[in-house]
């Protein structure tokens, strides 16, 4: 399956994990540790062991120790991730709001949940959030287990409470098979849901783009005379020096420094924000994505401008106008160059192909 840039960029996010014009917080620093951080104990899985291959371009995918990836704990995680009963109305799953035919976004500057609420984010793509240091654009949460929590609770998405969801599935009796086959004869837990979800999102990588195969691969002909040209404005500290936070690494590129920035998004002319981000969180003045770049256009448009002035602007944030309309082709090409390929079986499950388990539309 190939992911579209225009879906792909509708949400600001690119198949090789650049996340471009997304977590803009100021001033520059690390979410500081909180009790997510601690190791989530609990029972260990029982089923098969699997390995989740890094594509060309990624490093390997990082496990939790109490967590390890078996094909059982995955294939029910995948089930869980589309299933709409996980929400109080049973008309929202993960899937709505990060769906695979939307780069596991949703294509809207803001999303939806139950009764059509209406959000204040845009959701963020599933794709390679297994390497993210911290989840959420406030970073909130230091693991994808511990994520997954947050939406089924959250009343404007899926509404429901962690015990209904335990419920739910412990009503089911395909769900009591594949948690005995997954977890043993234990008692169904919130934890053992949140595990297997994450364990299925893991999954969920995608590298091996036309970039990856022409920088890590030695396919010098991966890539067009454009896109290169663009490669060497996105590294050139002079030019783009997009690098210096959505770094290219020797052995890999995960575009980001997992760290966040203020890059002139979420405020107004007078520096107002309208989102804090990271703030709610660290209690230093930030702010966050609004979803408000619908294109890769206006994401290079964006940093052309040098985004919106405001008080705790980056220091590396500076207007790019000097560039010129081919440079900036230039650049775009190479953007375009990091979709790659999802992998398979990340798609709804046989027995949940005809549930109706996302609405994501563009607005």
């Amino acid at each position: 399956m190939k992911v579209s840039l225009k879906l792909l960029f509708s949400s600001l996010v690119v198949a090789a994990a650049i996340v471009f014009a997304t977590v803009v917080h100021s001033p520059t620093i690390k979410a500081a540790p909180g009790p997510d951080r601690t190791s989530r104990a609990g029972l260990m899985p029982i089923g098969k062991p699997v390995k989740i291959k890094a594509p060309l371009g990624l490093p390997a995918v990082p496990i939790p120790p109490d967590n390890p990836p078996t094909e059982e704990t995955i294939a029910l995680g995948r089930r869980l991730y589309y299933d709409p009963g996980l929400s109080v109305d049973g008309t929202v799953s993960c899937a709505t709001c990060h769906a695979p035919n939307l780069g596991f976004g949703d294509g809207k500057a803001l999303s939806n949940g139950v009764d059509g609420k209406l959000g204040t984010r845009s959701a963020p793509t599933v794709v390679n959030a297994a390497y993210n240091t911290l989840q959420f654009w406030d970073g909130r949460s230091a693991s994808l287990e511990k994520q997954a929590e947050g939406p089924m609770a959250n009343p404007v998405e899926m509404g429901h409470t962690l015990e209904g969801v335990v419920k739910f599935v412990q009503s089911d009796p395909t769900y009591r098979e594949l948690f005995l086959k997954a977890w043993g004869p234990e008692q169904i837990t919130i934890d053992l849901v949140t595990k297997s979800i994450a364990s299925f999102e893991r999954t969920v990588v995608i590298g091996d783009s036309p970039f990856d195969r022409f920088y890590y691969g030695g396919d010098k002909k991966a890539l067009s005379l454009a896109a290169q040209r663009g490669l060497k404005l996105f590294l050139n500290p002079k030019k783009g020096n997009c690098n210096v936070c959505h770094v290219i690494g020797k052995k890999f590129a995960l575009f980001t420094d997992n760290k966040f920035h203020n890059i002139g998004v979420g405020a107004d002319t007078s520096g107002n924000f309208a989102d804090v981000g990271l703030y709610a969180q660290s209690k230093n003045t930030a702010y966050m994505h609004d979803g408000s770049q619908a294109t890769l256009k206006d994401v290079v448009d964006h940093y052309v401008g040098g985004g919106t002035s405001n008080p705790h602007l980056d220091k590396e944030i500076h207007a790019l106008d000097f560039l010129t309309f081919n440079e900036r082709a230039d650049l775009k090409a190479f953007l375009e160059s990091l979709t790659g390929t999802l992998p398979r079986n990340v798609d709804p499950p046989a027995d949940l192909s005809s549930v109706k388990t996302q609405t994501a539309q563009k607005q």
